[in-house]
């Protein structure tokens, strides 16, 4: 009789060559991330970033943030497209920690997968890596998981956490605001990383449209629509802090404009904004058309078309919105900061989007 054969993790599922492949693959896309700060290579059990670096500040404060970009990765995998889900990941992880007023300094990230294709992974990484270049911080390090059985060998998912450093003094938040403040909103990308449970239920499983389907109201399919990346603010809102006076950022992420911009609204003041100050891309109306979505379960959702917010002093308005302008960023003032009255919340939406 023939011994069985014994068990082994390839047998359970899991290859380790290929992860290995993975790795040599993903190297290329890193190293172009590097600062001068970090130390050693890819494929240490940690990544190193010289810390001595932080001596030029008086009082450095470490900022850090996590996230992953949700079910949009399930619009990758449908369309075999790897390699922007990672400006996604960069942008949710580091135009948080921009909104202190921190400068991102290095990023990790961990993949999970059901089943390494070693190709998949790196293009996974290579669409990281270039979000850091765009945030300006380095990728120091990741770690892919392959987990058979408890994924499809198609299916995976991604989240990052990240470290930014501000100065004490420099610290941007809640108790900068001051009544006269004025609102400035910086345009979205598309629908960004956030209520891609609502969009797919909306498009795919109520109004039956398909991935391939060509939208004319976005000039492409359905799918590329849907897969915009991410815009990463980083380095505009860093750029920001050093042409302007700049009281709060806020990043428009789940939740939408209101809630998000509320959590940087001191008590006693509120933030108006008015929606006829620009008007929200296709998508977002396709969204609330094909689902007969209200328009608050909307707003509450989706970005309606701004990703980040500035709050500055009245006088700072212009070169603000100067500086955005040169950096290529859509801005436009979009409301104001006053007194709190005895009904009103943090922020609200006043008004109709423009036409």
């Amino acid at each position: 009789m023939t011994p069985p054969t014994g068990a082994s993790y390839a047998a359970a599922g899991v290859d380790i060559e290929a992860g290995d492949r993975a790795v040599e693959l993903m190297k290329e896309w890193v190293r172009k991330t590097q600062r001068p700060e970090v130390l050693g290579g890819l494929g240490g059990f940690a990544g190193l970033f010289d810390a001595s670096a932080l001596k030029r500040y008086e009082r450095p404060l470490l900022a850090s943030a996590t996230d992953g970009v949700g079910t949009k990765v399930d619009i990758a995998r449908q369309m075999g497209v790897y390699d922007t889900i990672g400006h996604d990941l960069v942008a949710m992880v580091m135009d948080d920690i921009v909104v202190c007023g921190a400068e991102p300094l290095f990023m990790t990230d961990y993949i999970c997968v059901g089943k390494v294709h070693p190709e998949r992974v790196a293009a996974v990484v290579k669409g990281i890596a270039e979000g850091c270049v765009l945030a300006g911080c380095a990728l120091v390090g990741g770690e892919t998981a392959e987990h058979p059985g408890l994924l499809g060998p198609d299916d995976f998912d991604v989240a990052g956490a990240g470290t930014g450093v501000v100065e004490a003094d420099r610290l941007l938040g809640a108790d900068r605001i001051r009544a006269g403040d004025v609102v400035i909103a910086m345009a979205s990308s598309g629908l960004h990383s956030n209520g891609y449970s609502l969009v797919r239920h909306v498009l795919f499983d109520r109004a039956g449209m398909r991935l391939e389907q060509r939208v004319e109201e976005f000039g492409r399919t359905l799918g590329e629509e849907l897969l915009e990346p991410t815009r990463i603010y980083s380095l505009d809102c860093l750029a920001l802090t050093r042409t302007a006076e700049v009281h709060a950022f806020s990043h428009i992420t789940g939740g939408g404009l209101a809630a998000n911009l509320a959590r940087v609204i001191p008590d006693g003041l509120h933030a108006a904004v008015d929606r006829s100050t620009w008007t929200p891309g296709a998508v977002f109306d396709l969204v609330g058309t094909a689902g007969r979505v209200e328009r608050l379960e909307l707003e509450k959702t989706l970005n309606m078309g701004v990703g980040m917010m500035a709050v500055v002093p009245a006088e700072s308005v212009d070169v603000a919105l100067t500086t955005l302008a040169d950096r290529g960023v859509d801005a436009w003032v979009a409301g104001e900061i006053t007194e709190r009255g005895e009904h009103t919340t943090g922020a609200t939406l006043t008004g109709d989007y423009a036409a």
